[in-house]
């Protein structure tokens, strides 16, 4: 008889609760650690420069310490870990004082000593029989189940039979294939439970994992790829077209879905204070298209960013833009991405400018040595007027240190970091070449792949150096070096466009199209970073295409040709589950052969043929076709032979 059994939940419970609290613990002991153990570089809170000190000091703070775990997933995690924890070692305690699965023991159920008397026996079996009685316990399945275990235990220890086998076999009924109780505790059982096991049921199965369900779901199903918002990419699609400008795209990511509940206005001071900043920046704005105040409250404050004024904020908008900016080198992606949807190259490397502009804190009529550490607009004029004066800052990296303008001023730390952000930034060669995989000769006919391979080569690095994270000191989070690689068409169309992210020093890069028409090309190749300012390439990739009629014809090897005239798997298998209706059928039609033309013998081709007729008629007539087109081919292919 089948019977709740405490043991056997404790093992089955144990087993369940492990499989969630191990890879809980090591989620949470890695968090920790990272919390409190981790390096400074491996949370990128590194300072080349004194410049990047105060970032990597807030990295410092933001990223480590106790209060980078006061999040509620980690604490809601930590707190049911801890209580699964707690309910495992109560378990595993239970199953060492009492670990045996329930197995049938009559002294047990008794509640008497091994080896007790008959005397002592007859008591036992007499009192809880009155006190499991059914007809004293009505409605009690518990206690029903008791009674007939007790009334079971009494007979293998006074019944000889039953105890002859209860000694060999374990059981007083003999011999048994298998014993199996239901791994649940026996107080499901208990009629005044009945009622709190019910209720416990209906919340967890009617409402706990419904409404898990339901939360998973709904967070999953609002996101998209790169882990963007399908409302800020549908926003996207409606902002940016061939037409889309820099100027504009503070606004579009500022619209973006992730920001709209923290870019709400709460009181009148903020409102007051978001018009202040507004007055600092409405000269280096363009003319919003919407004057949503969500939108406008994040356009003022990638604004106050992009025109460096961020100290006059508070520390609640300061926060507000850091939210901004941590998930900004996404969205701006996912803006790429859905200008690459849109064949639009024009608006695609506006977004990567765009991207650099946000991750050196400058904006469209700011110099390009503004990268530079410590530099402001008068060390700027400087350097860019007078003799040996330079207009970019490529030009500036490759003057001699003691021949850089602009550092009159500067003192030896500072001049330091400024040479030392000319060792970081980036020197970058760019090659390309067009070319077909396994063809005999150079040329490019139309339909063939084609493969574009973009060399790019770090020449600021040493052979096994790899790029570092990007100097940005006013972007509040650390990035890694990256390059866009794009290829389009005179027109504005974009035939691809790539993020290549690997840090070595030697990166190669394949495109592959096919060919247009016969004619003569001429695409436009951008190789521009992610996150520096003046360093972009922009080459021109000539592809000249020939008639592919001029190619000489392909012909067919003889033995390949004969594999047409093979059956298929199909016919085969079709040939072989009829080949008894076709032997008959043959014999019917030699039979009325013979009467008119005499005996003949079918050659073997003939036989083949005739194989194969019957399989495609069985066929054809299975799907409902007409067989005649089928006769036709099989004609043809054996008079050939």
């Amino acid at each position: 008889m089948l019977q709740y059994d405490d043991s056997a939940f404790y093992f089955f419970a144990l087993s369940s609760i492990i499989f969630y609290i191990v890879p809980s613990w090591y989620t949470i002991i890695k968090k920790v650690s990272a919390a409190f153990f981790s390096s400074d570089e491996a949370i990128g809170a590194i300072s080349r420069t004194t410049a990047e000190k105060k970032k990597a000091s807030d990295l410092k703070k933001s990223s480590k310490g106790l209060k980078t775990l006061n999040s509620t997933g980690f604490i809601v995690n930590f707190v049911i870990t801890l209580g699964l924890s707690v309910l495992f070692f109560w378990l595993y305690l239970s199953v060492q004082s009492n670990g045996e699965v329930n197995s049938f023991d009559p002294f047990t159920i008794l509640g008497i000593d091994t080896g007790a008397e008959l005397k002592e026996i007859k008591k036992a079996y007499k009192k809880m029989s009155l006190k499991f009685h059914p007809d004293k316990n009505p409605n009690n399945p518990q206690a029903e189940a008791t009674f007939m275990m007790v009334a079971k235990a009494y007979e293998a220890l006074v019944d000889p039979v039953a105890k002859e086998n209860y000694e060999k076999f374990g059981n007083p009924d003999g011999k048994q294939s298998l014993a199996v109780s239901i791994g649940l505790p026996e107080f499901l059982l208990n009629t005044d439970n009945r009622n709190l096991v019910l209720m416990t049921y209906l919340i967890i199965m009617v409402g706990v994992i419904p409404f898990a369900v339901w939360s998973y779901y709904s967070n999953s199903s609002k996101f998209g790829e790169k882990d963007v918002m399908y409302d800020s990419y549908a926003w996207f699609h409606h902002n940016l077209n061939e037409h889309t400008l820099v100027k504009t795209l503070p606004e579009t990511l500022a619209g973006s879905a992730e920001f709209r509940s923290r870019s709400i206005t709460k009181s009148q001071a903020e409102k007051d204070e978001i018009g202040k900043a507004l007055a600092k920046v409405r000269g280096q704005m363009s003319k919003p298209g919407f004057n949503h105040p969500v939108v406008l409250k994040g356009n003022i404050l990638l604004h106050s960013h992009l025109t460096r004024q961020t100290d006059s904020l508070s520390e609640e908008n300061k926060e507000d833009l850091n939210y901004m900016l941590r998930y900004s080198s996404s969205l701006i992606d996912a803006m790429i991405s859905v200008c690459k949807h849109q064949e639009s190259l024009n608006a695609a490397l506006n977004c990567i400018r765009f991207g650099q502009y946000v991750a050196q804190g400058m904006w469209l009529k700011d110099s390009e040595l503004l990268q530079l550490p410590h530099f402001t607009q008068k060390e700027v004029e400087h350097a860019t007027k007078g003799k040996k004066s330079v207009s970019t800052i490529a030009e500036y990296i490759k003057v001699p240190n003691d021949e850089k303008k602009g550092l009159a001023d500067f003192t030896a730390e500072q001049k330091q970091d400024v040479f030392k952000t000319c060792e970081l930034l980036p020197d970058l060669s760019v090659e390309s070449k067009v070319y077909v995989d396994d063809d005999e000769d150079d040329k490019v006919y139309e339909g063939d792949l084609c493969t574009v391979q973009v060399t790019l080569t770090r020449n600021n690095l040493e052979d096994g150096e790899k790029a570092g994270l990007v100097h940005a000191p006013r972007f509040p989070f650390p990035r890694r070096e990256a390059w866009w690689v794009a290829l389009g068409t005179k027109e504005g169309k974009i035939i691809s466009i790539d993020k290549v992210t690997s840090a070595e020093k030697v990166v190669e890069h394949k495109i592959k199209f096919l060919a247009p028409r016969k004619g003569q090309y001429d695409f436009d190749l951008y190789v521009m970073s992610n996150a520096y300012i003046g360093f972009d390439h922009k080459d021109s990739v000539e592809l000249t295409t020939l008639d592919a009629s001029v190619l000489p014809e392909y012909k067919i090897h003889p033995d390949d040709a004969e594999l047409d005239d093979e059956p298929t798997l199909f016919e085969e298998m079709m040939n072989a589950n009829i080949e008894d209706d076709s032997d008959s059928e043959e014999e019917e039609d030699s039979d009325d052969e013979s009467e008119e033309e005499g005996i003949r013998e079918l050659s073997a081709a003939e036989k083949k043929k005739q194989e194969l007729q019957n399989a495609r008629k069985k066929a054809a007539s299975a799907a409902g076709d007409d067989s005649d087109s089928d006769d036709d081919e099989v004609e043809e292919v054996y008079n050939e032979k």
